[in-house]
């Protein structure tokens, strides 16, 4: 028999939570509970939650922040995500090595959150490549999460063309096992576990991969 998992969206957006609503429960047996940013360190003492989502767009930083502290030290099981994370603001100070699933910028459409959240259901953690490529790690965030080697970002451009292994091996003048293992080292730490997953998260974030 499946558990039903229980995860929390604090958001001020009726909007975004009915978008959610739509897709997440059946996706992944899961049960949504949108909560008011004003009332979420209450709500979540009431609630037996697995995950929380925030939603920054509709979440002042520094409430986000007091709630990400609250998780770490009272409710550290939970994984907490945020939606909307800005570009434009150093927000790195939310990130908690303990608590923080995973991290989507404004543009992250739906069907990139729903990869991301099947990563994270499996034990992976999802950050931009760009976040993971561009900042110090002073916080121990991604102590198991490696960037792409310029290689790897080949191999991956290769696959968005419909390149079989052995097609990429000529382009780049290597053994068809040399590209065998590129992919596995790419597949690992981008969290994916397949072909067609690895190319739709190439077509999102390759062209936003910092060289």
């Amino acid at each position: 028999m499946f558990k039903i998992l229980h995860w929390i969206v604090v958001s001020r957006s009726q909007v975004l939570v009915e978008l959610l609503a739509g897709h997440w429960p059946q996706e992944f047996l899961v049960k949504l509970t949108q909560v008011n940013p004003d009332a979420i360190c209450e709500h979540v003492k009431d609630n037996h939650a697995s995950m929380v989502v925030i939603d920054l767009a509709t979440v002042e930083l520094q409430k986000a922040y007091q709630f990400q502290r609250l998780l770490a030290r009272e409710h550290p099981s939970v994984r907490v995500v945020y939606l909307h994370f800005p570009k434009q603001v150093d927000a790195r100070f939310l990130m908690r090595a303990t608590t923080t699933a995973g991290v989507f910028y404004l543009e992250a459409g739906l069907a990139e959150i729903s990869l991301g959240l099947s990563n994270i259901l499996r034990g992976h953690r999802v950050f931009p490549i760009q976040l993971i490529n561009g900042v110090n790690d002073d916080f121990g965030l991604f102590e198991d999460t490696e960037p792409l080697t310029i290689r790897e970002r080949e191999v991956l451009q290769a696959l968005l063309t419909g390149s079989t292994n052995l097609d990429i091996a000529n382009q780049l003048f290597v053994s068809e096992s040399t590209i065998k293992t590129h992919l596995y080292r790419v597949f690992r730490k981008i969290g994916v576990s397949s072909r067609g997953q690895a190319i739709a998260w190439a077509q999102t974030h390759l062209h936003d991969v910092l060289v």
